[in-house]
């Protein structure tokens, strides 16, 4: 063999995936740091015909303030329904979602207090003094969540209520920093590691620098696919801290002092930057496969959001009593909601690995416990379900009069997740319409 074909050879070698596959839970290594890997082609195994039947995963996203109705629902059915307001934005992804009304939970009422039911499906009363049940999040994770580090994650924009139930009916306390989430990820345990790296984010350092040379070996062993996936997971990182960093850098600034109308708040008041990054650091959760089963809860709260032309708290524009003016400035923030979980829909998409596509793979829910917040009603909820490996692209418009079961659609999400259940609390079917691809 001529030196020219043993050195060509060599470089094939060292530019395919390793003879050995990588393991599923490589982490790559630095000071205190240890940073989990999305799927790439080199963690399947050697000799492979094709790669493993993909990981199915749900994430709900729940506002306790509701959403307009008049803003969401379109008013024609199925497929050919002409965009509401809130899903104009939505129209490039029409096909990865749909939209659903006409659904509420049979027995759960008392406005605000059924903030605990939207995921159990279970009336508990105004006191409380009725037992919750366990909710759909914690079935799955139940079941299924062994597969990853963390079973499920239950996160908060702010405080610490929740939507997640156990099976014995105790609430979950959620997590509401982002930042504590990015350490549970990322960063190993230890108290004091956890002050260093948080310090390395606000002084801009990423977690880039600390695993770089081992990132830079690994690099040198993947192939040119699975270089570009490991390129766009670091990126996807790199943008999250920075915007950290500058979350923290605007709450410790002072607020500036002007002989005019109230400043805009602090970003530590800002909802829709809170829920786009605690949804930034669930996509990574999502890619590292560190989490399969989360849920995110939007509080209601009297916060004025720094969104132009908003001038009153949430849940005072919440409670409009139809006055035209809140009703205007309450959409505005409903707007921002709503772009947020297509924005998010979006990222999973632009994710693809070799089990296929992230999106696919995750049935993502927006509800709420509120389908007119103004006089407490929790009938006519609002319901956007997307990903999930279902046909979208619909409007399914059940009766606004007699509402359809909502836990309908929970038990199409525990089948289609990998649960063959039949029913699930008041869902004794799935949901009409909401069906499978595959």
């Amino acid at each position: 063999m001529n030196k020219r074909v043993a050195l060509r050879k060599r470089e094939m070698k060292s530019a395919s995936v390793p003879r050995e596959s990588l393991d599923r839970r490589t982490v790559l290594r630095g000071s205190g740091v240890a940073m989990t890997l999305p799927w790439l082609s080199a963690m399947q195994s050697v000799g492979a015909k094709e790669p493993k039947r993909p990981a199915r995963r749900f994430v709900s996203i729940s506002t306790g303030l509701g959403l307009l109705g008049d803003n969401l629902f379109p008013e024609n059915p199925g497929k050919q329904y002409e965009p509401s307001r809130y899903l104009r934005a939505l129209q490039d992804i029409r096909e990865k979602f749909s939209v659903v009304s006409g659904t509420h939970h049979p027995g759960v009422s008392n406005g605000h207090r059924a903030e605990a039911s939207i995921l159990t499906a279970t009336p508990i009363g105004n006191s409380g003094a009725a037992k919750n049940t366990i909710s759909l999040d914690q079935m799955l994770a139940k079941r299924l969540g062994n597969a990853t580090r963390f079973p499920s994650l239950v996160l908060s924009t702010g405080g610490s209520q929740s939507p997640s139930y156990t099976d014995t009916g105790a609430m979950i306390p959620a997590e509401s920093s982002p930042a504590k989430l990015f350490a549970q990820l990322f960063i190993d345990d230890t108290a004091k590691e956890q002050v260093r790296q948080a310090d390395r984010i606000r002084k801009g350092r990423s977690i880039m620098d600390v695993i770089g040379e081992d990132a830079k070996r690994l690099e040198r062993e993947l192939g040119s696919g699975d270089r570009q996936r490991l390129d766009a997971y670091f990126t996807s990182v790199r943008e999250l801290e920075r915007h950290m960093a500058a979350n923290e850098r605007w709450a410790k600034l002072p607020k500036p002092v002007v002989d005019q109308k109230r400043p805009v708040p602090p970003s530590q008041n800002d909802v829709v930057g809170c829920l786009s990054m605690m949804l930034s650091v669930m996509k990574l959760a999502l890619q590292t496969d560190s989490s399969r089963f989360m849920t995110l809860n939007i509080p209601g709260s009297n916060h004025r959001l720094p969104i132009d032309g908003v001038d009153e708290g949430h849940h005072t524009l919440s409670h409009h009593g139809q006055d035209p003016e809140k009703l205007a400035q309450l959409a505005l923030i409903e707007d921002e909601l709503v772009a947020a979980y297509g924005d998010f829909l979006r990222s999973l998409a632009s994710f693809d690995d070799p089990t296929g596509n992230l999106l696919d793979q995750t049935s993502v829910l927006m509800t709420s416990n509120l389908g007119n917040s103004s006089n407490h009603d929790n009938r006519n909820l609002p319901v956007l379900i997307g990903g999930g490996g279902f046909e979208h692209g619909k409007h399914l418009a059940f009766d606004r009069k007699d509402n359809h079961p909502l836990a309908t659609l929970f038990v199409s999400v525990l089948q289609q997740t990998g649960l063959p259940l039949g029913e699930f609390s008041s869902g004794t079917s799935t949901m009409t319409g909401l069906d499978p691809t595959v």
